[in-house]
């Protein structure tokens, strides 16, 4: 099923499956081709409607009986870690941050298949090979990097984490990210985000995007713990609030029709660009 806005972009339906965040539901989103000259400026225009990267493509969950899935990003200037952020980073001071360009290494592709055997290894990436994580992270068609955080031990150096990041008009964008399952008290997927916001607010961008927050989602429930938290909802982003406040989003009856989604979209001018 293909909807059409009266520029070139054209956007898409998957089909219904299995939803890995909440049970009994089933996951189907929207998505657009994000490739050409273009591409940057759609992905800066569509990131800030609750659209997210993945490889050459911009999906939005658009499920048939459930809008639970927020797009959840974190105000910069207002942000200020609290008691337990500050323990983590204390805790993981001895990282050494390494940006570099969206490139795969075995070393990388170690530490993702560890981390899916510890913590999805029934989950849709579970049979990721060397080559489908490389084009995960080389797949790209706007800026994008990837921050290792390492650490050096008897002269050793480790790779503890990863993150590709997107670097949007406004903000960073975390597109994907894992780290050392053997490190799970070091919470090294909070440091991630806290390291970003630092990286964000060196750079003079606004927000940092953390991808979706699903309330009611064991999984995702740590995104609601950062203070200046807002979410995408009802064309418009807003502040979080209470977390416990959402429950009704999993109701049939808050879901529009395909049609009308694909018709509030706001599109950037790209003929302007040609």
């Amino acid at each position: 099923m293909r909807h059409t806005l009266p520029i070139a972009t054209q956007f898409y339906v998957t089909a219904p499956q299995k939803c890995p965040y909440l049970d009994g539901r089933r996951e189907r989103k929207l998505f657009t081709a994000l490739q050409g000259e273009q591409a940057e400026t759609l992905n800066n225009a569509l990131s800030k409607q609750g659209f997210r990267r993945s490889q050459n493509v911009l999906y939005r969950p658009s499920c048939t009986d459930c809008a639970a899935c927020l797009s959840a990003r974190i105000r910069v200037a207002d942000f200020t870690p609290n008691r337990g952020h500050r323990k983590i980073l204390r805790r993981n001071s001895g990282l050494a941050r390494v940006a570099r360009s969206a490139w795969a290494t075995e070393a990388q592709y170690d530490l993702f298949r560890r981390y899916l055997d510890a913590r999805h290894a029934d989950g849709g990436m579970a049979d990721m090979d060397v080559f489908e994580f490389a084009a995960m992270i080389e797949e790209t068609p706007v800026r994008s990097r990837v921050i290792e955080y390492r650490e050096e031990t008897a002269g050793t150096e480790r790779l503890a984490a990863v993150c590709l990041t997107d670097i949007l008009d406004d903000g960073l964008s975390l597109v994907y990210s894992f780290f050392d399952p053997d490190r799970a008290a070091d919470s090294l997927g909070t440091h991630m985000i806290l390291d970003h916001i630092d990286l964000a607010r060196e750079a003079g961008l606004p927000y940092v995007y953390l991808g979706y927050w699903v309330p009611g989602s064991p999984k995702m429930g740590y995104k609601a713990r950062f203070p200046a938290t807002e979410v995408y909802m009802g064309g418009q982003w807003q502040a979080l609030g209470d977390p416990a406040g959402y429950s009704n989003r999993t109701h049939p009856l808050s879901v529009e029709p395909i049609a009308q989604q694909v018709a509030q979209i706001t599109l950037p001018d790209l003929r302007a660009e040609n």
